[in-house]
């Protein structure tokens, strides 16, 4: 038995040729399509599609043969973004969906990204080792008969649901520039723009480079890298825009920067769509990540909501988040989760409801987070390769002994002092160590500590 290294924590990526190939999404395809109709009788169904990459089609369609063979129907909406498989699962009812598609890796990559019914995440503790096992051991059960393969458009229905998080007529004139990467974001937001004209929503989109091309002639699309954000930002300064807006590939993610074209940290995003959402529902719970936290539950707790901190990672944000029937939750790290969106992280309703949010507060976007910025700097994801995090986070402690401090182990190493909170951690998805670090009202204090923690792992 081979065993198959693109199974990850939380979904399958790997290196197109050995790690992933026809034949494997083959295998993968009849290891769902059986682990699916072990679970429980009856016929079922999922939903598949594909981003822009030039692979994508053929391992979806070897995918969709596999789990054909394991007599599952296959529904295909054919080039899509992950949240459009997730959209597709839970609207239509079926019984699971797959994605592929590699985000924002690089070129000779690709992956894919299972759902079970509800558009609930598998992950390696929900399903994903098993069909893993499954796949590895490529003996399949024999099924009676054979699946159904079904073309199905649901871009219209998407659209509809999409538009429902903003009021109409909230929206005041407004330019906005939108980034698509070359990713599988394009024919949404023209969806998304017919419905505006058609509504007379006075906003204007500029679109950068907005054709879907799986050649990436602009570089793969992944904003949250300082080096991909310049030709949104040179966008919005030229065209004098109110809000720019950028997406990875699958945009399952999304990238705001303000109306003088600076990127604005997913942290500061998170606190305001909390507060978007917690004057439509007061009281309301909202989950976040540990990496920052100060900004959020200080938003969260003066608009009568209720913080809950909750481990990295779609899978655990999503769990909890079903858990505690939260309104929204955020990570630092730009993807958004919506109780109404089936608790799924979307990337294109986020920047609907700031666009809102600005418009009706009266605000430019700069003025809506400056505040929060001098409140709680923080230093940005750094990430540093090769580090021994039990030597780092030893170091760490040392250095802060004689600190009165309050530690926390959610998910990896947080301290948290009078005026400043580190986070240490491993990735869940690359072999990094990832470092934040904020403070209140004072960004020297990010700066010191930032650069004292760099030198150290430095030195390991």
């Amino acid at each position: 038995m081979t065993k198959l290294t693109c199974f990850k924590a939380y979904d399958i990526r790997g290196q197109l040729g050995e790690e992933l190939n026809n034949d494997i999404a083959y295998r993968i395809g009849r290891a769902y399509g059986q682990f699916l109709k072990s679970d429980s009788e009856g016929e079922k169904s999922i939903v598949v599609g594909g981003d822009v990459r030039l692979t994508s089609e053929e391992l979806k369609l070897a995918l969709s043969d596999g789990l054909m063979d394991a007599g599952v129907n296959v529904l295909d909406i054919g080039l899509s973004g992950t949240e459009e498989v997730y959209f597709a699962t839970f609207h239509l009812g079926v019984d699971g969906g797959i994605e592929v598609t590699a985000s924002h890796n690089p070129m000779d990559y690709n992956g894919m990204k299972l759902v079970r019914e509800g558009a609930k995440p598998i992950s390696g503790d929900t399903g994903l080792r098993d069909i893993q096992t499954l796949a590895e051991e490529n003996v399949f059960a024999d099924v009676s008969e054979k699946g159904t393969y079904t073309n199905i458009d649901i871009l219209s229905d998407y659209t509809d649901h999409l538009m429902g998080y903003i009021n109409p007529e909230n929206i005041k004139p407004m330019k906005l520039v939108i980034n698509s990467g070359n990713g599988a974001a394009g024919h949404v937001i023209d969806s998304l723009e017919k419905r505006f004209n058609a509504l007379n929503i006075p906003m204007e989109i500029i679109k950068v480079h907005h054709e879907e091309d799986g050649n990436f002639p602009n570089g793969i699309p992944n904003p949250l890298l300082p080096e991909c954000r310049q030709d949104t930002a040179n966008a919005v300064k030229a065209h004098k825009a109110d809000m720019g807006i950028a997406f990875d590939g699958d945009f399952d993610r999304c990238f705001l920067f303000d109306e003088k074209g600076d990127f604005i940290e997913g942290y500061y995003i998170v606190g305001l769509l909390a507060e978007a959402f917690l004057q439509k529902e007061p009281g309301a719970k909202i989950i976040h990540d540990p990496r920052l936290v100060w900004n959020t539950v200080d938003i969260v707790e003066k608009a009568g909501g209720t913080p809950i901190m909750s481990k990295t990672g779609h899978a655990f944000i999503k769990e909890r988040m079903r858990k505690e029937d939260a309104i929204y939750g955020g990570e630092m790290s730009a993807h958004h989760y919506f109780r109404d969106f089936a608790y799924c992280d979307s990337g294109m309703i986020p920047w609907l409801l700031v666009a809102e949010l600005v418009s009706l507060k009266g605000l430019s976007l700069s003025n809506l987070v400056h505040e929060r910025l001098r409140k709680f700097p923080c230093s940005g994801e750094i990430n540093f390769k090769g580090a021994s995090v039990e030597m780092v986070t030893q170091k760490v402690m040392n250095l802060l002994e004689q600190t009165k401090k309050t530690i926390d182990t959610v998910d990896g190493l947080s301290i948290s002092t009078s005026d400043t909170r580190l986070n240490i951690r491993v990735s869940n998805t690359e072999n990094l160590l990832r470092l934040n670090v904020e403070s209140r009202n004072d960004k020297e204090k990010v700066d010191n500590l930032v650069s004292t923690i760099t030198e150290m792992i430095k030195g390991c």
